[in-house]
Protein backbone atom coordinates (compact mmCIF):
# COMPACT_ATOMS: atom_id res chain seq x y z
CA UNK A 1 0.00 0.00 0.00
CA UNK A 2 2.83 2.48 0.63
CA UNK A 3 4.36 1.65 -2.25
CA UNK A 4 1.24 2.63 -4.30
CA UNK A 5 0.78 5.78 -2.36
CA UNK A 6 4.41 6.59 -3.36
CA UNK A 7 3.99 6.26 -6.95
CA UNK A 8 1.12 7.78 -7.15
CA UNK A 9 2.53 10.75 -5.39
CA UNK A 10 4.92 10.55 -7.67
CA UNK A 11 3.25 10.98 -11.00
CA UNK A 12 0.51 13.51 -9.40
CA UNK A 13 3.89 15.62 -8.71
CA UNK A 14 5.45 15.26 -12.35
CA UNK A 15 1.41 16.00 -13.73
CA UNK A 16 1.98 19.56 -11.62
CA UNK A 17 5.06 20.25 -12.69
CA UNK A 18 4.21 19.41 -16.41
CA UNK A 19 0.98 21.72 -15.76
CA UNK A 20 3.18 24.85 -14.96
CA UNK A 21 5.29 24.41 -17.15
CA UNK A 22 2.52 25.20 -19.72
CA UNK A 23 1.02 27.61 -17.84
CA UNK A 24 4.81 29.58 -17.62
CA UNK A 25 4.97 29.08 -21.38
CA UNK A 26 1.77 29.79 -22.50
CA UNK A 27 1.43 33.05 -20.29
CA UNK A 28 4.64 34.59 -22.50
CA UNK A 29 2.50 33.51 -25.59
CA UNK A 30 -0.82 35.58 -24.77
CA UNK A 31 0.44 39.39 -25.42
CA UNK A 32 -1.56 42.45 -26.10
CA UNK A 33 -0.84 41.01 -30.51
CA UNK A 34 -2.49 37.46 -29.76
CA UNK A 35 -5.10 39.07 -27.55
CA UNK A 36 -6.12 42.10 -29.98
CA UNK A 37 -6.55 39.01 -32.86
CA UNK A 38 -8.40 37.16 -31.12
CA UNK A 39 -10.99 39.72 -29.57
CA UNK A 40 -11.70 40.86 -33.88
CA UNK A 41 -12.17 37.27 -34.82
CA UNK A 42 -14.79 36.28 -33.07
CA UNK A 43 -16.15 39.03 -31.30
CA UNK A 44 -17.09 41.43 -33.97
CA UNK A 45 -20.48 40.60 -34.56
CA UNK A 46 -22.04 42.87 -31.86
CA UNK A 47 -25.73 40.90 -31.31
CA UNK A 48 -26.24 37.33 -30.79
CA UNK A 49 -30.07 35.23 -31.28
CA UNK A 50 -31.93 34.67 -27.87
CA UNK A 51 -35.05 33.23 -28.61
CA UNK A 52 -37.89 33.19 -30.66
CA UNK A 53 -41.20 34.76 -29.45
CA UNK A 54 -44.67 35.92 -30.66
CA UNK A 55 -45.25 38.85 -32.25
CA UNK A 56 -45.80 42.28 -30.29
CA UNK A 57 -47.41 45.59 -31.69
CA UNK A 58 -44.36 47.45 -32.55
CA UNK A 59 -41.97 44.97 -33.14
CA UNK A 60 -39.61 45.61 -36.00
CA UNK A 61 -41.29 43.09 -38.72
CA UNK A 62 -37.73 42.66 -40.43
CA UNK A 63 -37.48 40.19 -37.45
CA UNK A 64 -40.19 38.18 -38.37
CA UNK A 65 -39.25 34.65 -38.21
CA UNK A 66 -41.51 33.49 -41.57
CA UNK A 67 -40.83 29.88 -40.75
CA UNK A 68 -42.53 29.75 -38.09
CA UNK A 69 -44.83 31.86 -38.69
CA UNK A 70 -46.07 29.66 -41.20
CA UNK A 71 -45.70 26.42 -38.81
CA UNK A 72 -47.24 28.21 -36.16
CA UNK A 73 -50.31 30.55 -38.41
CA UNK A 74 -49.32 33.38 -36.29
CA UNK A 75 -46.32 35.62 -36.25
CA UNK A 76 -43.36 34.96 -34.24
CA UNK A 77 -40.65 37.14 -33.95
CA UNK A 78 -36.64 36.62 -33.32
CA UNK A 79 -34.87 38.11 -30.12
CA UNK A 80 -31.71 39.16 -30.34
CA UNK A 81 -29.52 40.34 -27.52
CA UNK A 82 -26.10 42.28 -26.98
CA UNK A 83 -23.62 39.89 -27.15
CA UNK A 84 -21.59 40.15 -24.07
CA UNK A 85 -19.29 37.26 -23.65
CA UNK A 86 -18.29 34.70 -25.71
CA UNK A 87 -18.39 31.14 -24.53
CA UNK A 88 -15.22 28.59 -25.79
CA UNK A 89 -15.64 25.01 -25.91
CA UNK A 90 -12.49 22.86 -26.03
CA UNK A 91 -13.50 19.50 -27.50
CA UNK A 92 -10.26 17.08 -26.93
CA UNK A 93 -9.40 13.83 -28.44
CA UNK A 94 -7.75 11.65 -26.10
CA UNK A 95 -7.60 8.27 -27.77
CA UNK A 96 -4.10 6.95 -27.89
CA UNK A 97 -2.46 7.82 -30.61
CA UNK A 98 -2.74 11.44 -29.02
CA UNK A 99 0.00 10.56 -26.84
CA UNK A 100 2.18 9.68 -29.91
CA UNK A 101 5.21 12.12 -30.19
CA UNK A 102 8.98 11.80 -31.36
CA UNK A 103 9.57 15.87 -30.01
CA UNK A 104 9.79 17.59 -26.92
CA UNK A 105 5.98 17.03 -26.35
CA UNK A 106 2.90 14.17 -27.24
CA UNK A 107 0.56 15.03 -29.18
CA UNK A 108 -1.74 15.51 -26.45
CA UNK A 109 0.74 17.67 -24.60
CA UNK A 110 0.98 19.88 -27.51
CA UNK A 111 -3.16 19.66 -27.38
CA UNK A 112 -3.33 20.83 -23.37
CA UNK A 113 -0.42 23.91 -24.50
CA UNK A 114 -2.73 25.16 -27.32
CA UNK A 115 -6.05 24.84 -24.70
CA UNK A 116 -3.96 26.76 -22.40
CA UNK A 117 -3.12 29.16 -24.66
CA UNK A 118 -6.70 29.70 -26.02
CA UNK A 119 -8.15 29.48 -22.21
CA UNK A 120 -5.80 31.96 -20.73
CA UNK A 121 -6.82 34.73 -24.15
CA UNK A 122 -10.22 33.66 -23.59
CA UNK A 123 -9.64 34.19 -19.89
CA UNK A 124 -7.86 38.09 -20.31
CA UNK A 125 -11.77 38.97 -22.28
CA UNK A 126 -13.56 37.52 -19.19
CA UNK A 127 -14.92 35.06 -21.67
CA UNK A 128 -15.76 31.16 -20.55
CA UNK A 129 -14.03 28.02 -20.76
CA UNK A 130 -15.32 24.82 -21.59
CA UNK A 131 -14.02 21.56 -21.32
CA UNK A 132 -15.11 18.09 -23.08
CA UNK A 133 -13.02 15.24 -22.89
CA UNK A 134 -13.42 12.15 -25.38
CA UNK A 135 -12.18 8.89 -27.13
CA UNK A 136 -13.84 5.62 -27.60
CA UNK A 137 -16.66 7.01 -25.11
CA UNK A 138 -17.50 10.40 -23.31
CA UNK A 139 -15.02 11.44 -21.08
CA UNK A 140 -15.07 14.66 -18.30
CA UNK A 141 -17.39 17.68 -19.13
CA UNK A 142 -16.33 20.90 -17.34
CA UNK A 143 -18.79 23.44 -18.20
CA UNK A 144 -18.21 26.75 -19.45
CA UNK A 145 -16.38 29.06 -16.72
CA UNK A 146 -14.35 31.84 -16.01
CA UNK A 147 -10.95 32.48 -13.79
CA UNK A 148 -7.31 31.15 -13.51
CA UNK A 149 -8.73 28.00 -11.24
CA UNK A 150 -10.59 27.11 -14.51
CA UNK A 151 -7.75 27.49 -16.44
CA UNK A 152 -5.64 25.57 -14.68
CA UNK A 153 -8.15 22.63 -14.08
CA UNK A 154 -8.19 22.97 -17.89
CA UNK A 155 -4.86 22.37 -18.27
CA UNK A 156 -4.68 19.23 -15.81
CA UNK A 157 -7.59 17.56 -17.04
CA UNK A 158 -6.33 17.40 -20.38
CA UNK A 159 -2.85 16.26 -19.68
CA UNK A 160 -4.48 13.48 -16.89
CA UNK A 161 -7.15 11.97 -19.15
CA UNK A 162 -6.78 7.98 -19.26
CA UNK A 163 -6.21 7.33 -22.86
CA UNK A 164 -8.90 5.19 -24.68
CA UNK A 165 -9.11 2.15 -26.68
CA UNK A 166 -10.19 2.07 -30.02
CA UNK A 167 -11.01 4.95 -32.27
CA UNK A 168 -12.38 8.13 -31.45
CA UNK A 169 -16.09 8.95 -31.46
CA UNK A 170 -16.74 12.41 -32.78
CA UNK A 171 -20.38 11.14 -33.65
CA UNK A 172 -20.96 11.26 -29.92
CA UNK A 173 -19.18 14.14 -28.89
CA UNK A 174 -20.81 16.30 -31.75
CA UNK A 175 -23.67 15.45 -30.88
CA UNK A 176 -23.68 15.71 -26.83
CA UNK A 177 -22.39 19.62 -28.10
CA UNK A 178 -25.46 19.85 -30.23
CA UNK A 179 -27.87 18.93 -27.16
CA UNK A 180 -25.89 20.84 -24.37
CA UNK A 181 -24.82 24.14 -25.85
CA UNK A 182 -27.75 26.50 -25.86
CA UNK A 183 -26.35 29.43 -27.15
CA UNK A 184 -23.54 30.04 -29.81
CA UNK A 185 -20.43 28.83 -28.75
CA UNK A 186 -16.92 29.23 -30.35
CA UNK A 187 -16.14 24.99 -30.45
CA UNK A 188 -12.66 23.76 -30.98
CA UNK A 189 -12.66 20.26 -31.83
CA UNK A 190 -8.70 18.88 -31.36
CA UNK A 191 -7.84 15.83 -32.39
CA UNK A 192 -4.96 14.39 -34.92
CA UNK A 193 -7.86 13.03 -36.77
CA UNK A 194 -6.01 9.49 -37.89
CA UNK A 195 -8.46 7.98 -39.46
CA UNK A 196 -10.96 10.37 -41.18
CA UNK A 197 -10.13 9.73 -44.38
CA UNK A 198 -11.99 5.73 -43.37
CA UNK A 199 -14.83 7.26 -41.38
CA UNK A 200 -17.19 10.10 -42.97
CA UNK A 201 -20.57 9.27 -41.80
CA UNK A 202 -19.87 11.62 -38.19
CA UNK A 203 -19.26 14.76 -40.54
CA UNK A 204 -23.14 14.59 -40.70
CA UNK A 205 -23.10 15.48 -37.03
CA UNK A 206 -20.68 18.27 -37.89
CA UNK A 207 -22.48 19.57 -40.67
CA UNK A 208 -25.42 21.15 -38.55
CA UNK A 209 -23.38 21.75 -35.53
CA UNK A 210 -21.27 24.77 -37.79
CA UNK A 211 -24.24 26.15 -38.49
CA UNK A 212 -25.59 26.33 -35.13
CA UNK A 213 -22.00 27.46 -33.96
CA UNK A 214 -18.79 28.29 -34.68
CA UNK A 215 -16.46 25.32 -35.43
CA UNK A 216 -12.79 25.12 -35.98
CA UNK A 217 -11.09 21.70 -36.54
CA UNK A 218 -7.71 21.88 -34.88
CA UNK A 219 -5.49 18.77 -36.46
CA UNK A 220 -2.18 17.76 -34.17
CA UNK A 221 0.56 16.11 -36.47
CA UNK A 222 3.84 14.42 -35.34
CA UNK A 223 6.47 14.56 -38.53
CA UNK A 224 7.12 10.67 -38.18
CA UNK A 225 3.54 10.29 -39.14
CA UNK A 226 3.92 12.51 -42.25
CA UNK A 227 7.97 11.31 -43.31
CA UNK A 228 9.09 8.13 -42.46
CA UNK A 229 12.96 8.65 -41.06
CA UNK A 230 15.66 6.08 -43.35
CA UNK A 231 16.54 4.70 -39.99
CA UNK A 232 16.36 1.27 -40.88
CA UNK A 233 14.67 -1.71 -39.39
CA UNK A 234 12.41 -0.24 -36.73
CA UNK A 235 9.84 -1.91 -34.62
CA UNK A 236 6.75 -0.02 -33.72
CA UNK A 237 3.53 -0.15 -32.13
CA UNK A 238 0.10 0.68 -33.48
CA UNK A 239 -1.07 3.15 -30.81
CA UNK A 240 -4.83 1.84 -30.53
CA UNK A 241 -4.32 -1.64 -30.80
CA UNK A 242 -0.94 -2.27 -29.38
CA UNK A 243 0.48 -4.49 -32.26
CA UNK A 244 4.12 -4.71 -32.59
CA UNK A 245 5.22 -4.67 -36.12
CA UNK A 246 8.63 -4.24 -37.89
CA UNK A 247 9.11 -1.75 -40.48
CA UNK A 248 12.42 -1.01 -42.96
CA UNK A 249 12.51 2.32 -43.22
CA UNK A 250 15.70 2.14 -44.81
CA UNK A 251 13.52 0.85 -48.33
CA UNK A 252 12.37 3.52 -50.87
CA UNK A 253 8.97 1.90 -51.18
CA UNK A 254 8.18 1.52 -47.95
CA UNK A 255 8.97 5.22 -47.22
CA UNK A 256 6.74 5.76 -49.97
CA UNK A 257 3.88 4.47 -49.06
CA UNK A 258 4.08 5.69 -45.39
CA UNK A 259 3.92 9.40 -47.35
CA UNK A 260 0.85 8.09 -49.39
CA UNK A 261 -0.94 6.85 -46.26
CA UNK A 262 0.10 10.44 -44.73
CA UNK A 263 -1.30 12.27 -48.36
CA UNK A 264 -4.47 10.27 -47.89
CA UNK A 265 -5.13 11.14 -43.79
CA UNK A 266 -4.50 15.42 -45.19
CA UNK A 267 -6.90 14.47 -48.42
CA UNK A 268 -9.53 13.30 -46.21
CA UNK A 269 -9.21 16.02 -43.74
CA UNK A 270 -9.70 18.61 -46.47
CA UNK A 271 -12.48 16.73 -47.75
CA UNK A 272 -14.51 16.97 -44.08
CA UNK A 273 -13.74 20.51 -43.95
CA UNK A 274 -15.22 21.61 -47.33
CA UNK A 275 -18.19 19.16 -46.50
CA UNK A 276 -19.19 21.40 -42.99
CA UNK A 277 -17.40 24.67 -44.17
CA UNK A 278 -15.17 24.73 -41.42
CA UNK A 279 -11.84 26.79 -40.92
CA UNK A 280 -8.86 24.43 -39.36
CA UNK A 281 -5.93 25.02 -37.55
CA UNK A 282 -2.79 22.82 -38.06
CA UNK A 283 -0.37 22.14 -34.71
CA UNK A 284 2.94 20.03 -35.48
CA UNK A 285 4.99 18.62 -32.67
CA UNK A 286 7.97 19.93 -34.14
CA UNK A 287 6.67 23.38 -34.24
CA UNK A 288 5.70 26.18 -31.86
CA UNK A 289 2.35 26.21 -30.53
CA UNK A 290 2.10 29.61 -30.95
CA UNK A 291 2.91 30.38 -34.77
CA UNK A 292 -0.10 29.00 -36.50
CA UNK A 293 -2.49 30.17 -33.55
CA UNK A 294 -1.66 33.51 -34.31
CA UNK A 295 -1.67 33.06 -38.06
CA UNK A 296 -5.11 31.71 -38.11
CA UNK A 297 -6.77 35.33 -36.23
CA UNK A 298 -5.11 37.22 -38.67
CA UNK A 299 -6.37 35.40 -41.83
CA UNK A 300 -9.65 35.46 -40.24
CA UNK A 301 -9.42 39.06 -39.14
CA UNK A 302 -8.60 39.72 -42.94
CA UNK A 303 -11.68 37.95 -44.02
CA UNK A 304 -13.76 39.55 -42.09
CA UNK A 305 -12.56 43.01 -43.12
CA UNK A 306 -13.05 42.15 -46.90
CA UNK A 307 -16.75 41.32 -46.00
Amino acid sequence: MARSEESSGVVASDLMARVRQIQIRTHKLVDDALAGAYHSTFRGSGIEFDEVRPYEAGDDVRTIDWKRTARAQQPFVKKYVEERELSVELCVDTSRSMDFGTRESSKRELAAQFCALIAFVAQRHQDRVGLRLFGAEMGLHLPAAKGGGAVSRLVREVIAAEPTDGRADYAHALEQARRTLRRRSFILLISDFADVHERREWADRLVPLARRHDVVLVRVVDPFEEELPNAGVVLLADQESGELREVDTGSAHVRAKWAEAAALRRAGFQALLSRAGCDAIELSTARDVAAPVIQFFKQRRRRRGTR
